[in-house]
């Protein structure tokens, strides 16, 4: 599974979008988009509660 983190950032460079415009076009704070992508803050717990609940699907 794609981490979030990855994910976020590999689709704001397809679009050429530094981080600040991102996070203009999304409405939040440029700060939210650094955490994100830098695989900071609640992250890793977005992360694991999906890969538990794609295991638990199987």
């Amino acid at each position: 599974m794609e981490e979030l983190s990855d994910f976020v950032k590999t689709r704001r460079k397809e679009v050429y979008l530094t981080q600040e415009e991102f996070a203009d076009k999304a409405g939040v704070a440029l700060t939210v988009i650094r955490k994100i992508e830098q695989n900071m803050d609640r992250t890793d717990k977005v992360n694991h509660s999906q890969r538990m609940k794609v295991s638990i699907a199987k």
